[in-house]
């Protein structure tokens, strides 16, 4: 029964949200992707997601073999992309046992409306990096003060 739940929530079909509503197409999109993404989700490196404050968070990945200059961290179209892609190897190295997985990936990460990367470090075999969500100023709630006295009417014009 458990399998039948999640089977039929992979197969929602957004159709009548696109019909019914106007401006929600990111959310359904993003929906979509996260229930199709799902299945073939790579797990190859192994990463954490943290929240470090109240709008602070930080991604690790576990890069062990990679060097800072064979790792990309870009922002691109709302989301976040972490790639590395490993240098030629030198000949002279004749392994007995490579347990250290160095194959190139390339993983994203949805970032949600006004959350920015702030910084990334490479240390110790891990790949830190840190964003923070920046509420405009525009959209933070603002305390309206209550006056004492007789409201003022608006007096409509009449031509």
């Amino acid at each position: 029964m458990y399998r039948f739940k999640e089977d039929a929530m992979q197969a929602f079909d957004f159709a009548p949200l696109y019909r019914a509503t106007v401006g929600f197409d990111r959310i359904a999109n993003l929906m979509d992707r996260a229930l199709s993404a799902d299945v073939a989700q790579p797990t190859y490196p192994p990463y954490n997601i943290e929240k470090t404050a109240e709008d602070a968070y930080r991604i690790s990945i576990a890069v062990a073999g990679f060097s800072s200059d064979e790792l990309s961290v870009e922002v691109k179209d709302g989301g976040l992309v972490v790639a590395a892609k490993r240098s030629a190897e030198t000949p002279d190295k004749s392994y007995l046992h490579r347990g250290i997985a160095t194959r190139a990936f390339e993983r994203r990460f949805t970032l949600a409306d006004h959350v920015r990367v702030t910084g990334a470090v490479h240390e110790n075999g891990m790949l830190s990096i840190d964003l923070v969500r920046e509420t405009p100023e525009a959209l933070k709630p603002r305390r309206i003060e209550i006056g004492h006295g007789q409201v003022k009417a608006l007096e409509a014009k009449v031509s």
